[in-house]
């Protein structure tokens, strides 16, 4: 017979495992299953339920009745309240030990492939890593403003930041803490607007600042004179649908011995140091194939390199900005073509080497189809999220063979990994 919940709510849960989002699983006293953000495997915790479904629920950690020894202090001030990172009370060891289990799981699970492991490579730098940071700033009444990351149990409340985060290289949070002492009463020195996204990156050349929100009216004068160590302004205001430059100039960066024009929103990793080992074992992999296809390519960091090595490559990518980012004399051998990968794959398959490195929500539903008919002979999958790679692989078998899995840490003290898999076309097809 199952044993109803407390009506207060709270119940004593001994932690079992992690999920994939970092959270602790465990076993309400009805069989259900409670997963408790901020407890670790081998906690006995005393969780107040928050959500309550038919077969699972979500709750709050309210108490720590019998910590694991597997358990750290966490690096951050307002860990408990924040709702950015998700294993800082987690040793690192650990940590990548459960985030290797999160893509064995997925790719079993979802996937349907049989997996024995996928080794981690470590991140050489545990804390202040990130490159790039982005902040949330809200106006609220009577002039206060909060600005910040989105709160752990109310994401739609805004957790204040200044130097608690430990994840920004020092010039992020120098900058930072820069921009608030300087943009005025009610952020008066900034766009207007209820709620900003404020980004800020560091690069070789100085750090630069992306504003999304607020009209385009915007004088950034005023401000910027105010605050030294940002020299570059972006801005997409509300009523634009478009980023201007209204501040400075494009930063130049070197990204693994590439020279690059940081224009707008252009995408790179977010921890130069693993991307740095992540690029080095794709490259290593793909080896020097005839041609090949850097689909989702960005600034071309993959397909920029194979075509050096005389490679013929096409690299296919949205933003137009991404492609035209790169310093150096176009090569010949390297191709650039504006637009959704789904919408220009099948004109250049099919090749000896395809590269897949999408967005979280991996391959629009059409790809893997137009994959199967012209197949090329190795596919190399880049994913940020298990759960989309092992959803994707699974479309491609039995045409493809998963011949290895590696994965990379470029997200210490969160949940995300990032995985390489390498497909192989099926010697029977």
């Amino acid at each position: 017979m199952m044993v109803s919940v407390p009506a207060s709510g709270l119940a004593d849960i001994t932690i079992r495992s992690l999920a994939s989002d970092g959270s602790g699983v465990g076993e309400l006293p009805d069989g259900r299953i409670v997963f408790i953000p901020r407890s670790a495997p081998g906690d006995i915790a005393r969780v107040k339920v928050t959500t309550l479904k038919r077969r699972w629920a979500r709750g709050q950690l309210k108490e720590i009745l019998d910590p694991t020894e597997e358990r750290s202090r966490p690096l951050c001030s307002i860990y408990d309240k924040c709702g950015g990172c998700s294993l800082q009370h987690i040793p690192y060891p650990e940590q990548l030990k459960w985030k290797e289990n999160f893509v064995l799981e997925a790719l079993s699970r979802i996937g349907g492939l049989e997996v024995d492991e996928v080794p981690v490579t470590a991140s050489p730098h545990k804390s202040q890593y990130r490159n790039r940071m982005t902040f949330t700033l809200r106006r609220l009444r009577g002039g206060r403003v909060v600005a910040g990351f989105h709160g752990l149990h109310r994401p739609g409340h805004v957790v204040d930041v200044r130097r608690e985060c430990v994840l920004p290289e020092p010039e992020i949070t120098s900058a930072w803490m820069s921009l608030r002492e300087n943009w005025g009463t009610g952020a008066r020195r900034l766009p207007s607007g209820g709620r900003l996204r404020l980004t800020l990156r560091n690069s070789r050349s100085g750090v630069d600042l992306l504003i999304e929100g607020g009209k385009g009216t915007w004088n950034p004068e005023p401000l910027m004179t105010r605050v030294s160590p940002i020299s570059t302004v972006w801005h997409e205001a509300s009523d634009a649908g478009a980023i201007e430059l209204v501040y400075g100039k494009a930063h130049e960066e070197i990204w693994i011995e590439k020279e690059l024009l940081l224009v707008g929103d252009v995408f790179l990793q977010v921890n130069r140091a693993s991307a740095h080992l992540l690029q080095e074992h794709v490259i290593a992999i793909a080896g020097t194939p005839d041609s090949a296809i850097d689909a989702y390519c960005g600034v071309g960091n993959y397909g920029r390199h194979l075509a050096n090595s005389g490679t013929t490559v096409v690299g296919i990518d949205v933003n137009g900005a991404a492609l035209t980012s790169s310093c150096e004399d176009k090569d010949i051998k390297y191709r650039t073509v504006e637009g959704a990968v789904e919408e220009h794959l099948a004109n250049f398959l099919p090749v000896d080497l395809l590269i897949l490195n999408p967005p979280r929500s991996g391959l629009e539903r059409t790809i893997p189809l137009q994959i199967l008919e012209a197949p090329p002979e190795t596919i190399i999958y880049v994913s940020c999220d298990p759960a989309t790679l092992a959803r994707d692989l699974n479309r491609l078998v039995p045409t493809y063979s998963l011949a290895e899995s590696q994965a990379f840490d470029l997200f210490p003290q969160t949940a995300h990994i990032e995985t390489v898999a390498v497909l192989k076309r099926s010697t029977n097809q």
